[in-house]
Order: structure tokens, then sequence, then C-alpha cells
């Protein structure tokens, strides 16, 4: 008996025949699917006798088509379609052009090449400063080779391998694509000339499918419309979210961006988010709106937004969310972190339905202040919203990570249903009170470390300087002291956090005046000995940047601190005793310990000179502050703060604030730095 799949592959085959000229013009290489091109199409279409042209007219290849189908995009005919092959168009990267529209037919498949992107860069389909363009697609899939590109020895890492890439480009209309495994975004819309971004977008029944850093990222658009678009399955390279908007400078804009029917749904990370610390005040207000939208099974909120921290470093505008529904995964269903007084966010008749009463956080919305906040935070507007929890909980929390930042302008009506009883709570002063309670702390200014005349409290050896257990994330300030023409060495090490990508970590090291003394990388993954001669007697500053990853500096034949005087000190899973010094003279001072945000939390034990407990603290996930207040003045001593896993809540994440005393943390007293005449 002929096999069913036989018979419809040979159907489509003689149909394709019957309509495209070419494939009676070849034998053999007929046979292998091959086809030649039609060089009297190709002349018409360049004519301008034809308006509308098949991509077959300049050939196809099962192997490699990347030729033919840019030929056919290239010959800017006005509408191209792409037929349906015997098998996928198998292509490298494909450069759009301006004033075309491309029909991919039903069943058509546009695959990357196996073995060739290897640039990191380099997407499935390119937009760049182009204008009017129309991509076509009911049934047809735009699909890369998501797994291939996770293979270090074929591939450089990377997370920008993107199935369409859309930078500053206008009038452009995506419509019906499935796009599938990129090594990247599904769509990317960002730049390539400064300051000129994407206007005018529409992206509407898309499916974006497993892609490997977003379903879709935003970094900068003016009038996008999203419709009917679906979102799933993205796992790979944070931030892993269906949808991400997520500016990279100032000025950029996301303008009047609306998003309709849209389902977020199976992410690695948030549903829907919106990371726009970038954007100040200075830039273009923000304008978005999201109508009957759904988010559900992501592993991270379905609903997030972050700006900046200040009233100066934050952008404002306006964020409209109507008849939404957003269920919880693994994180919040709804998670705000930003200043009251900017960019206000109003929520009508959206539904908040917690679905994880096995793993449940905290509160289905979830508000927070950061560790720089200056003001208030808040500026949500709840509209007969619905929170739907089967968990004896309060529907709300506020996550104090600024320390003693109040919360403002959260107002309207929630409705709270629970074990089929309903009830409507309005959002008064006293509710809050009850459900978000803020607690004060004593503000200490962050002392500055210049001109204190900084030198070690004792004789350190080269085990006493070693700082391994101080995994610093981001960005690491320290400082280290050396003589006038010792010898210096560090060892550093390099290493992932879960699947963020990586890259050499740069290591600077300054003299007091400012002067470098050396510098230096270390590979990501790797280990590598930084060097040199110190040029005079003093403190020496090292900052390191693993970025979204961490490093820790595992040999030092000098004394090393860990410097916090420009913000908290940033730590990632850095358990061990962290020793500072207390100035003579000092009345009171403040050790402030954070986890980072919902559900990653820290262990703190704060421990006085004779080594007896004074203050601790486990879980902690918001900030708290450890307030010391001498019986007498201090005549100069050495505590310490001990830093382990929490009791009960996820390990990652934390940091650590000294308020009133040098903010310096060295791995041992004989290490830490003092003021001159601090012994």
């Amino acid at each position: 008996m002929q096999n069913f799949g036989s018979v419809v592959s040979g159907l489509v085959f003689a149909a394709a025949a019957a309509w495209s000229p070419g494939w009676g013009a070849y034998g053999q290489e007929g046979a292998a699917g091959r086809l030649a091109p039609d060089a009297d199409a190709i002349a018409r279409v360049a004519s301008g006798g034809v308006r509308e042209a098949r991509a077959s007219w300049w050939g196809f290849d099962p192997e490699d088509a990347t030729a033919a189908l840019q030929a056919a995009i290239d010959s800017g005919v006005p509408k191209l379609t792409v037929d349906r092959m015997p098998g996928p168009w198998v292509v490298t990267p494909i450069r759009l052009v301006s004033n075309q529209e491309i029909v991919f037919e039903s069943g058509v498949e546009v695959l990357a090449k196996e073995g060739a992107f290897l640039g990191t860069n380099e997407s499935l389909f390119a937009a760049t400063n182009v204008e009017n363009i129309t991509l076509t697609g009911p049934g047809a899939t735009l699909r890369m080779r998501r797994s291939d590109y996770a293979d270090p020895e074929r591939y450089r890492k990377a997370e920008w391998r993107h199935c369409l890439s859309i930078r500053s480009s206008r009038g452009i209309k995506v419509f019906g694509l499935t796009l599938a495994e990129s090594g990247g975004d599904g769509v990317y819309l960002g730049t390539a000339t400064k300051g000129v971004t994407n206007r005018d977008i529409h992206i509407r029944d898309v499916v974006c499918d497993r892609n490997y850093r977003q379903g879709i990222s935003v970094i900068t658009a003016e009038n996008l419309l999203i419709e009917n678009t679906v979102l799933k399955d993205t796992d790979g390279t944070a931030p892993r979210a269906g949808i991400d908007f997520e500016p990279n400078h100032p000025e950029e804009r996301l303008v009047n961006c609306v998003l309709r029917h849209c389902v977020s749904e199976g992410n690695g990370g948030a549903g829907y988010t919106f990371y726009v610390r970038p954007l100040r005040f200075e830039s273009e207000p923000l304008s978005v709106r999201l109508e009957n939208c759904r988010a559900s099974g992501n592993r991270g909120a379905a609903f997030a937004f972050t700006t900046g921290d200040t009233l100066e470093g934050a952008v404002d505008g306006q964020v409209e969310l109507v008849d939404c529904v957003f269920a919880s995964g693994t994180g919040p269903c709804f998670s705000v972190a930003k200043p009251a007084e900017r960019c206000g966010i109003r929520a009508v008749r959206c539904e908040f339905l917690d679905q994880a009463p096995e793993a449940p956080q905290p509160a289905p919305i979830v508000l927070s202040s950061r560790q720089d906040a200056d003001a208030p935070a808040g500026g949500v507007h709840f509209v007969d919203c619905v929170v739907r929890d089967a968990v004896e909980r309060y529907p709300m929390m506020y996550v104090d990570r600024g320390g003693g930042i109040p919360l403002s302008g959260i107002e309207g009506t929630l409705v709270l249903v629970r074990g089929g009883e309903r009830s409507t709570v309005a959002l008064s002063k006293e509710v809050l009170a009850r459900w978000v309670p803020i607690t004060a702390m004593t503000l200490y200014p962050r002392l500055e470390i210049g001109g204190m005349g900084l030198r070690p409290l004792g004789e350190a050896t080269p085990e006493q300087c070693a700082f391994a257990f101080a995994q610093v994330r981001r960005e690491g300030r320290f400082l280290l002291f050396a003589r006038a023409g010792e010898r210096v060495r560090l060892r550093a090490a390099h290493a992932q956090v879960g699947h963020y990508d990586g890259r050499p970590a740069p290591v600077v090291i300054t003299a007091a005046a400012g002067k470098e003394a050396a510098r230096g990388e270390v590979p990501f993954q790797g280990e590598a000995e930084i060097a040199f001669t110190a040029p005079e007697t003093g403190v020496y500053r090292v900052q390191a940047d693993p970025d979204r990853n961490r490093l820790a500096f595992v040999a030092s034949t000098h004394p090393l601190n860990l410097a916090g005087e420009k913000g908290p000190i940033r730590l990632i899973r850095a358990a061990g005793t962290y020793y500072f010094h207390v100035p003579a003279g000092t009345e009171a001072f403040g050790v402030r310990i954070s986890g980072e945000g919902v559900g990653e939390a820290i262990r703190a034990t704060l421990l006085n000179p004779r080594g007896e407990t004074v203050h601790d603290a486990d879980d902690a996930v918001q900030t708290q502050q450890f307030e010391v207040i001498l019986p007498e003045p201090s005549r100069g001593e050495t505590w310490s703060l001990r830093l382990s896993r929490p009791g009960t809540m996820a390990w990652e994440d934390h940091s650590v604030d000294l308020r009133g005393i040098p903010p310096l943390l060295a791995p041992s007293p004989e290490a830490l730095l003092v003021p001159a005449g601090g012994r």
C-alpha cells in the first residue's frame, strides 16, 4: 500500500509544477528538489511589468535557498509570495527591503540553516532602517535552531539571534506568522540608528513559540499595536518573558504601545514585563495600554513593572490595564516597583488569580520600593479589580527595600473572592495600614571614604586577605592597601548566574590620585590573575564588573575590602563572616540587610566585638536595619556580620549597607582597613 504522506507530497509537488514555469525546466536536479531560476519571469519583474511575483521564480535549493529568496526580495517587486515547496526554505540571514509585501503561503517553513548564524547578532529576517513592509503568513513558520546555538563547541553564546529583527524602521506589519525557536527573540524592536525609534508597527495573529530570550522584546517603539498574539514557552536566558519592554537608553521611547487580546503562557520568566529603568524623568513619557490580555503558568510575575528608583531617575507617563487576567505561576500576579509620583498605573476590571496554592507567593499583588528610593513608592489605582485567592492572607504586600520608604497613591477598590465568599474592599488608609505596614528606620548617613587615611588594622597574611566567599553581582567595588614597590597579586573567579550569558569581566585598579595602576579581564566561567607593582603607598580602588553574573577574589596578597560608599554592597549567595570597623567616638550606627524582592532572602546575624549576637534576622526579603545605640561612645572596635542561607526562602541576591560607619567589609580583622589612628 502506498504511503499516504508520499501521496500528499507528490500532489503538492505536482501542483507546484502546474503553476511554476521553472518546474518543467530541469531533469535530475529537479528530481532532487532543486528548481532552476525562470529568467523570463525575472526579466518581467525587472522591467516593472509585473507587480506580483513568486519567490520560486528565482529558483529553489533545498539545501540552501538563501540566494533565491534574497534575490526575490531584492527585486523590489511590490508583492512577493513565498511558495510552499516540497521542503523548507533553508536560509542564512535574510535582509528585508522597503515598500514590499511578502506573503508566506500556508505550510511554508523558512528554516535557519544548520551551522550558519555564527555571528552573535545574525537574525533570520532583519528590517533595518526600512519602511512599509508587510509580512503575512497564516499557517507559515519562521523557525531557527535554538538547541544548536546552545552548543558552545559550535556557536559563541549569545541572545541576539532573533527570528525577526526590526530596527529603526516604520510602517511594519506582521500578520499570522509563527516565529519559533530563535536564539534570541521571536520579534525584536530595537535601534539601528541612535535616536530613531520604530514607528507604526502592527503585529497581529502571531505566535511566538519556544524562543530563547523573549517572545517579543520592545526596546523602542511609537504607535505599536500587538493583537491576538500568543507568547509562549520562552526559555533559555533571562529575562525569558513572554514580552519584555526594556529600553537601553534614556532617549528611547515607549509611546502609544497597545496590546489587545494577547496571551502569555508557560514562559520561564514573567508574562508581561516592563523594565524601564534606563528611562528617566526627562525621557518621553511612557504610554502603554493592555486590553483583554491574559497571563498564566509563567515562572515569573504575570505582570511586572519597574522604573528607576528616584524621582529624577524614573520615567513619567501612564499605564492602563483593562479587562486583563493575570494568573500566577511561581511568581506573583502583579508586581510593581516605582515611585508613586511617576508613571501612574490604572487597572480596570482586571482579575488577579493565584493558581499556585501549593507554593504560594507572599501575596497576589506585590508593591516594592528599591534600595536607592528617595520618595514614596506606589501610584496604582485599582477600579473594581478581582483577587481570587485560595490562601488565607492579605491580597497585597509591600517589600520596602529602600528602608523606611512609605507607600503612597494606592487607591480604588478590590473585590476579594475566597472559598465562595465575595467582599468589596475600598483601599482606605486604615486598610492599607493593616495590609502593608511600613517600618520606620532611623536615617544614618552613608559615609564617604575619601580623606579617612585608611590603613590595615593588622599584618594580614595572604590567607587572611582572600575574599572568595564575597561573590559580587553586577559591580564590585573594593579597596586594597599596598606599600610602594610591593608586588600585588589578585586572582579572580568569574562564574555564571542561572542562564545568563557572559563575557569577560573587566577589572580596573587605580591609585589614590586616580591614575590607573593595572587592568585585566577575567574570562566568563574562568579565573585570571591581575598583578602590578604598587607605585605608591596607600589605598587602591579595585572595580570589577561581572554584569549579570558573579565574581569573587579568591586570592590576594594584600588587604582587600568591599566598599559601599556609592550604594549597598550587592552580593549573591555570599555566606561568610564579614568584619567592619566602628570608629572611636561613634555613638550609634545602622547595618541594613536586604534580600532581592519577593522570594529571595538572606539570614544575617550581627555580632559585637565579644562575639555576642546583637541582632539576628532570618528570611529577610525587604530591607531591615540593625540599629545599634552604644551605651558609651566607641573606642574603636571591630564588629562582624555573619551572612548565611535563609531558613525557608530562596537564597540568591542580597545586599549589605553600612550607615554611620565606614562602609567597608573585610574577610578578617587583620585585613580590615580603618581610619588613621583607628587601632
